[in-house]
């Protein structure tokens, strides 16, 4: 089967259960929401509507919403961005940051992005109802970062503005040292899966990803060869933050699909959200664990 002159991806996760603690299928239709709004670069009316919904959502699971709403300096000029953070308190002060973005990048051809942007916060917004309904050992923060795609071309200047704001306005606030670790998702609906270990992540915090993946039997998704990656992740590796990366950055044939026209909903799947939310709150387990043991990790 052809689509527009590529081969069509077939999913590679069948057999996966969707359903469970984290609905995979809640969070796909959360996905085709958020897609119906169309193109969501930062400063656009549609990522207005995205934001209003992503809130509303929030607000209901019973999290505090705060906004981090800043002016980026961009080559296109001051565009005004916001960063969502749901926060969900736990026994002790110290902080998990599961993070996404939730924008799709500036282009001139439709570009809705389902995966690279849409899945992200999808999976965002059903992971705070699952963590919102439990009692949990540390504080999470949530967090959908606006400004991830560059506007005009990647640089280190041009991109990542949501997550550089956050990460530097946590130093400033000296609330930075509390956060624990961060745990970045960024394109992980592609019903073909595979995940590679991103080389900048922080060695640790990769290996208990790694090892969970195996423990479910996830080895064909979660490949142990490395590629480097930046994403949001980096500015918090940059001020000392434990961090990793969880991203499939391999889209369609010859990663066509990636930054396409091609980025839609049906070369998503349900199965692939429930396959990194099994690690993901595998992962939050064993860190959970680790924090809780540590001197001084738990509130008396």
């Amino acid at each position: 089967m052809c689509v527009g002159g590529l081969i069509a991806t077939r999913s590679n996760t069948g057999g996966i259960d969707v359903g469970g603690e984290f609905d995979a299928n809640r969070a796909f239709a959360d996905l085709k929401y958020l897609v119906s709004f169309g193109p969501r670069p930062p400063g656009s009316q549609a990522l207005e509507q995205s934001r209003q919904f992503i809130a509303g959502e929030l607000h209901a699971a019973g999290a505090a919403v705060v906004l981090d709403t800043f002016t980026a300096s961009t080559p296109l000029g001051p565009v005004p961005m916001t960063s969502l953070v749901a926060k969900i308190p736990g026994v002790s002060p110290s902080i998990v940051i599961i993070a996404g973005h939730y924008d799709t990048k500036r282009m001139t051809t439709p570009f809705v992005g389902a995966n690279d942007g849409g899945s992200s916060a999808a999976f965002l917004l059903e992971m705070a109802r699952v963590l919102a309904r439990r009692g949990n050992n540390v504080t999470y923060w949530l967090v959908f970062f606006d400004g991830e795609e560059a506007l005009q071309r990647w640089s280190n200047t041009d991109g990542l503005y949501g997550s550089r704001h956050f990460a530097q306005e946590l130093s400033a606030q000296d609330t930075l040292k509390q956060v624990q670790a961060l745990i970045l998702v960024d394109m992980i609906a592609d019903a073909h899966l595979d995940i590679h270990r991103e080389a900048h992540s922080t060695p640790w915090l990769s290996d208990i990803v790694f090892a969970e993946a195996q423990r479910f039997g996830y080895g064909r998704y979660f490949l142990n060869s490395p590629r480097a990656i930046e994403d949001d992740h980096v500015p918090f590796l940059e001020l000392g933050v434990p961090a990793v990366d969880i991203i499939d950055l391999d889209y369609g044939p010859f990663n066509r699909y990636w930054h396409s026209p091609y980025d839609t909903v049906d070369k998503c799947s349900p199965t692939s959200l429930a396959v990194v939310a099994h690690v993901v709150l595998a992962t939050l387990d064993a860190l959970e664990t680790t924090v809780s043991s540590r001197p001084g990790g738990t509130s008396s």
